[in-house]
């Protein structure tokens, strides 16, 4: 008997002892995957064969939709002429709809299944349509403007937003309280007015959300006759308005979460040299017209603009910003003096002048300069895969990678280490994170993709970029 032979009889009987002295070892049973994202859940119940969620990315090459639900994601395959698709507009058609981008990234959806072998192929997929609200009871972003120009007091109104806590900490419109669809029943009593017949406005995150209809039927059913929604919510009001933000809701929900956003400081430089909200950008309001010219982010970053009080110099500065396009702008309620007030980290020195944002990565993304030294010279911990087709792959590849497509990643986890960390690249970045959302789900822990443009020439160089 060889050594190995006897540490296996060994370990062989010892497991037999251990069930002798403590009965049957159960295995621990696997995490049980949700099927339905909260924010679903909060109008509709888990079905068998279909998940809801948000639709996050579609791969024509690995023939794969990925499905958002919360903090997790679920991989179909599907046959881009055997699919039913029914985008928000009620309009049914095959796999084409998604090709043409007619269901988009971050919408709710609903993902009709069959599951053989373990493979779950999409054979429906619906796209939320917009909530129908009676038109007697609809507002529209002038009706609402209007409102906020006059302020509570002198309009005589109440304006509620439904979404949940999280949401409302991210930004809000002007006036607005946040009474929670999900907490309606609980906070009403405290926070409607008394008197019944008071005009009462509910908004939510948009056409396809239900928060706020469903909170002015509750109001309704209290009693209150002059209740209106205000449909386009959050989306529709940023279009052309800022929303505002606490201090406390800026570091809490923001800073504390490592969530990226950029941060003007309207103040003249010799206010800011006192001290500044740390990570801010100079961008004094009477250079205003200049800088916001010169800015060049993503027009749906996140842009917070603060000045001494809250006051005129931030509202001006914010309104110029969303008048040259851009669709998230926040000015931070109570300035510098509030957040100074509520005894948060000050900093002090030279402030930046350039306005960055670099997204949050997603959940996997390797960092970029780390993808391209593995790219160059591979460690011995480190396995690179391209998952593109082959044909893409003999045109050209990384020398340092190993060529699986993505649909093809079960069928080759024999040639998969666990003990080494696994990185996915592809043209553009999809389909890599589809391959690694893939090898996650076969229990691997140590995989990551790069999310990034890797373009080949027929000499052999290649050239890797960031979206």
């Amino acid at each position: 008997m060889t050594g190995k032979m006897l540490l296996i009889t060994i370990a062989a009987c010892m497991s037999a002892a251990a069930v002798y002295a403590a009965g049957p070892v159960v295995p621990a049973a696997a995490p049980v995957k949700s099927t339905i994202a909260k924010q679903c859940a909060l109008c509709h119940k888990a079905e068998q064969g279909a998940v809801r969620g948000n639709f996050d990315l579609v791969t024509f090459k690995a023939k794969t939709i990925q499905v958002k639900i919360d903090d997790a994601v679920e991989l179909f395959k599907f046959d881009e002429d055997e699919i039913k698709v029914i985008n928000g507009a009620g309009k049914t058609g095959d796999g084409e709809f998604l090709k043409d981008n007619l269901v988009k990234k971050g919408h709710e959806i609903k993902v009709e299944y069959t599951e053989k072998n373990g493979v779950k192929t999409a054979v429906k997929l619906i796209e939320k349509p917009p909530v129908q609200v009676s038109d007697e009871i609809l507002y529209n972003t002038a009706d609402v403007e209007k409102l906020v120009a006059q302020g509570p007091e002198k309009g005589k109104y109440f304006l509620f937003d439904s979404r949940p806590l999280i949401r409302f900490q991210q930004g809000y419109i002007p006036t607005a309280v946040n009474l929670p669809f999900p907490a309606f029943d609980k906070m009403a009593e405290k926070l409607l007015p008394k008197d019944k017949s008071s005009l009462i406005v509910f908004y939510c995150q948009g056409v396809t959300c239900n928060l706020s209809p469903g909170s002015a039927a509750k109001a309704a059913k209290l009693g209150y006759t002059n209740v209106k929604v205000y449909k386009g919510g959050i989306p529709a009001w940023q279009e052309r308005n800022y929303g505002l933000l606490t201090s406390q809701f800026l570091k809490e929900a923001w800073m504390d979460k490592d969530i990226p956003v950029v941060l003007l400081d309207v103040r003249a430089e010799k206010a800011a040299a006192k001290g500044f909200i740390k990570g801010a950008v100079a961008f004094p309001a009477n250079e205003s017209v200049t800088l916001v010219e010169k800015l060049d982010i993503k027009k749906n970053a996140p842009i917070v603009v603060y000045n001494q009080d809250g006051g005129k110099d931030a509202t001006v500065v914010a309104t110029a910003i969303i008048k040259a396009g851009y669709k998230n702008v926040l000015v931070l309620s109570g300035g510098f003096d509030a957040w100074q007030a509520a005894k948060y980290e000050v900093a002090s020195g030279k402030q930046t002048v350039n306005a960055v944002y670099v997204p949050k990565p997603r959940p996997g993304e390797i960092n970029l300069d780390e993808f391209k030294q593995y790219a160059a010279e591979l460690p011995a911990n480190v396995m690179i895969i391209d998952a593109r087709t082959v044909a893409e792959g003999k045109a050209g590849m990384l020398k340092t990678a190993k060529l699986i497509p993505a649909e093809e990643i079960k069928d080759h986890l024999a040639e998969i280490p666990r003990d080494k960390l696994i990185v996915f690249y592809c043209n553009t970045g999809a389909i890599a994170e589809v391959a690694y959302n893939t090898l996650k789900s076969q229990g691997y822990t140590d995989v990551k993709f790069a999310n990034a443009k890797v373009e080949f020439e027929k000499s052999g160089s290649y050239k890797i970029t960031g979206e």
